[in-house]
This record gives structure tokens, sequence and C-alpha cells, in this order.
């Protein structure tokens, strides 16, 4: 039985689509979590001084949505041909569009441009990119691709409470389709389990 290890930050972001993909897979797995004080000695230790990294039987892997992709293969979730795995392929990149958006704005250090930046965000890129998504899940009978569970709506709700930290809103609010999806996919029993068992602060950063 192969052994895993994943090396993160003490909080959800980035490591949490592998968590639950892992968790999906009902895969035990090392969560070795760090504080953010212990970072400038990890840092190099790490492929190209970042994380997530994923160790499986020793060997290191960085770059968390190729993580993803990798394990959403080993449970079917990938898609179920060449066109269905680039219909999830782009979806997951658009949430990663967002995230690089509410990204700019959470760790900006400058306040004015913060402040700007901040209304662009609620005024335009939210609405632009929460509204498709809540019309593309609306079309694909609750799920993002093709009508049925892929790795992209599993990556969408684990990484959705690390969105809203950066937005500072709640970026479902209005948005039935998605409240759905999130409770569905939220209450696939290892996900369920997964969110259940793990540590209290995981939640908030």
């Amino acid at each position: 039985m192969s052994v895993y290890k994943l090396t993160y930050f003490n909080f959800p972001a980035l490591a949490e689509p592998i968590r639950f993909l892992l968790s999906y897979l009902e895969i035990d797995f090392e969560d070795y979590r760090f504080e953010r004080e212990q970072w400038p000695s990890i840092k190099p230790t790490m492929p190209f001084g970042k994380v997530p990294i994923l160790e499986i039987d020793g060997k290191v892997l960085n770059q968390s949505t190729a993580i993803c992709r990798y394990l959403s293969k080993k449970c079917g979730l990938g898609g179920s041909d060449d066109w269905e795995s680039l219909m999830i392929d782009i979806t997951v990149d658009n949430f990663t569009d967002l995230r690089q958006a509410l990204s700019a704005y959470a760790f900006d250090t400058n306040e004015v441009s913060k402040a700007i930046t901040y209304v662009t965000l609620i005024n335009e890129t939210i609405p632009l990119y929460m509204n498709k998504f809540e019309n593309i899940v609306d079309e694909n009978d609750g799920y993002f691709v093709n009508g049925k569970l892929s790795w992209a709506d599993i990556y969408f709700v684990a990484c959705l409470d690390f969105f809203n930290f950066m937005a500072k809103v709640d970026l479902l609010e209005n948005r039935p389709k998605l409240q759905a999806h999130k409770k569905k996919i939220l209450e696939i029993p290892q996900i369920k389990s997964w969110v259940a068992k793990r540590p209290a602060n995981s939640i908030i950063l």
C-alpha cells in the first residue's frame, strides 16, 4: 500500500482540493501542516519554493492542480473522454482565474490600490464569474460538466472557504444553484467524513 503525505500551511486554500480528493478515494494520508513562522525554513526544501506538495512513497509532487487531475483519474472523475476532460480542465482554469483575481486583492499590501481593486472585484469580477458559474451549474443538472460529478465540482467546493475569505463576502449569496451544488458535494459520504474530522481551525485562515 502506498504512503501519502500532504504538506501545506495550517489552513485550507490550495491543499483542500487535494484533501477532498484523497478522502473521496478513501486514501489514508498524513496531513502535515505547518505555521506561517515555519515557512522560511521549509521553503528552501520545497520544489520551486512553493506548497502544497504531495509525497507518494517518497516521490515529491508539486503543482496542486496537476495533483488533483492525477487523483481524479484514479477515481473516475477526470472525464469519460478527451472532450469531457477538456471541459473539466477549462472549468478548473476558470476557478483559477477567479482565485488569482481574489488573491491580487487580498494580498495587496498597498491600502490605496487595494481599495481601488476591491471596487472592481465586487462590482465586476465576482459577478462575472459567479453568475456564469451559477448558469453553468443550472444548465448541467446541478454539476459543472456534462450533468455529472467530476473533480471540478469537488475542487470548487473545496476552495470556497478560501475564496470567501479573500473576497470578504459569501460568493454563493443569492445563487441558489451553487448553494445546492455545495450542499450536494458536502453530502458525499467520504467528503462529509473528512469535513467532520478535519482540524477545527482549517476553516479559518
